[in-house]
C-alpha cells in the first residue's frame, strides 16, 4: 500500500506533539518564586521549562527528520510496518508528559523519577523508530527498487546506537538526575549538528518522492 496517509498522519502526530510542549513552560511561576516576586525574578526561576521545552523540541524535530529520511526510501507499506509505526508515534505523542514532570521536578526530590521516566521514553521512541527501519530495510523488504545500498548502511549505523545511548543516560539519570538531564540535552544536541553535517549526504543522494 501506499506511505502517502502514514506520512500524513506521522506528520500530524510530530506537530502535536511539538505543540503541546509549550505547555511545560511554567507560566504561573508559583512552584519556585516568592510571593511579592519581581516578574523578572519569576521568568528567571522558572529556567527549568525553558530548557526541558528546548531539549525535547530538538529531540522531536530531529525524529521527525530522520523519519523524513526513512520514509524518502521506502516504496511502500504492509500492515505490519504499519502497526510498529503506530507503536513508534504513541510513544512520540507521549514525550510531552515526561518533558513536563521534568520540568516541574528536577530541582527537587522527584529528580530521579522524572529523568528517569524522560530517559524510558526517549529509550522506548529510539528502539521503535529502529523497529520501523529495520523492519523495512530487512532484505529490502519495503525500500524503494532504485534505494542506494550505500544510504541504506548509512542510516542503519546511524540508529542501531541510538536506544543503548538512551539506555546509558537512562542508567546516568538514575544515579545523578540532573547530569542524566544534561546528557539528553546534549545528546539532542549532537543529533542537531549531525543531521546537519552528515544528514545532507543523506538527503541529497536521496531522490524526491
Amino acid at each position: 500500500m501506499n506511505t502517502g496517509r502514514l506520512e500524513t498522519f506521522a506528520d500530524g502526530v510530530f506537530a502535536i506533539a511539538a505543540t503541546l510542549l509549550i505547555l511545560t513552560v511554567d507560566g504561573h511561576f508559583g512552584s519556585c518564586a516568592p510571593a511579592g516576586a519581581t516578574l523578572a525574578h519569576q521568568l528567571v526561576c522558572s529556567w527549568p521549562s525553558y530548557v526541558a521545552y528546548v531539549v525535547s523540541f530538538l529531540t522531536i524535530g530531529i525524529i521527525w527528520v530522520n523519519h523524513h529520511t526513512v520514509m524518502n526510501q521506502i516504496d511502500h507499506a504492509d500492515r505490519t510496518f504499519l502497526m510498529i509505526t503506530v507503536g513508534f508515534l504513541m510513544i512520540v505523542a507521549f514525550i510531552p508528559f515526561p518533558t513536563r514532570l521534568v520540568a516541574e521536578n528536577i530541582k527537587g526530590d522527584g529528580a530521579r523519577a522524572a529523568t528517569v521516566a524522560y530517559g524510558v521514553t526517549l529509550t522506548l521512541t529510539a528502539a521503535l523508530f529502529n523497529a520501523v527501519w529495520f523492519y523495512a530495510a530487512r532484505g529490502g523488504r519495503l525500500l524503494r527498487p532504485d534505494a542506494d545500498p550505500k544510504i541504506v548502511r548509512g542510516i542503519s549505523k546511524t540508529f542501531v546506537f541510538g536506544p543503548w545511548i538512551y539506555v546509558a543516560l537512562t542508567l546516568i539519570a538514575a544515579v545523578e538526575p540532573v547530569l542524566g538531564a544534561i546528557g539528553f540535552g546534549l545528546f539532542a544536541l549532537f543529533w542537531v549538528i549531525e543531521s546537519s553535517v552528515f544528514g545532507r549526504d543523506r538527503s541529497h543522494r536521496s531522490s524526491p518522492r
